[in-house]
């Protein structure tokens, strides 16, 4: 029963064609090794880890501007949603996923003196994973700008030789 559920949140190997952009970004695609996987999910952990942490406390410093949390709940949550379908995880379950956690987050608020539920903030939240999970398998150049290594960081080319063009025969 968990390998069929596992089989229908998790693409299988060849089927996450989707999210390998043309220049080859974001290559999750293949064969998955454990501590390749863990790696992949420590990014999103750590941030929902961040989120537990941070809705825990009785009060958050906001600058006082109307609606201001909404747009960090947007934010972050898309933040959240990008990280999780990083991962392989299919983008529909992708926001689901961060949609329960958002869902899950509000109703611990509700026992956090100082604090209070509110259904925008679900509703950011998952508008939030949805707007960047959708432009994340959709658009390959906003992909590619998210994938590009930092500080100007290039991958390793085990046959250099292989990728000159125009090299004489």
């Amino acid at each position: 029963m968990r390998a069929a559920v596992a089989s229908g949140i998790f693409a299988g190997r060849g089927e996450r064609d989707w999210l390998v952009g043309a220049a080859g970004s974001a290559n999750v695609a293949g064969d998955m090794t454990l501590p390749r996987t863990l790696m992949l999910w420590f990014w999103p952990l750590l941030l929902a880890g961040l989120i537990f942490a941070a809705s825990g406390r009785g009060e958050v410093a906001a600058p006082d501007v109307i609606g201001i949390d909404k747009v960090a709940h947007f934010a972050v949550f898309g933040l959240l949603g990008t990280l999780v379908v990083r991962t392989g995880c299919r983008p529909w379950a992708a926001v689901l996923l961060v949609s329960l956690y958002g869902l899950a987050d509000e109703w611990r608020q509700s026992f956090t003196p100082g604090r209070m539920v509110e259904v925008a903030d679900w509703v950011a939240d998952s508008l939030g994973a949805l707007v960047a999970v959708f432009f994340y398998t959709r658009w390959s150049r906003y992909r590619a700008w998210l994938e590009r290594p930092l500080f100007g960081r290039q991958r390793r080319v085990e046959n250099p030789a292989a990728v000159v063009p125009n090299q004489p025969s």
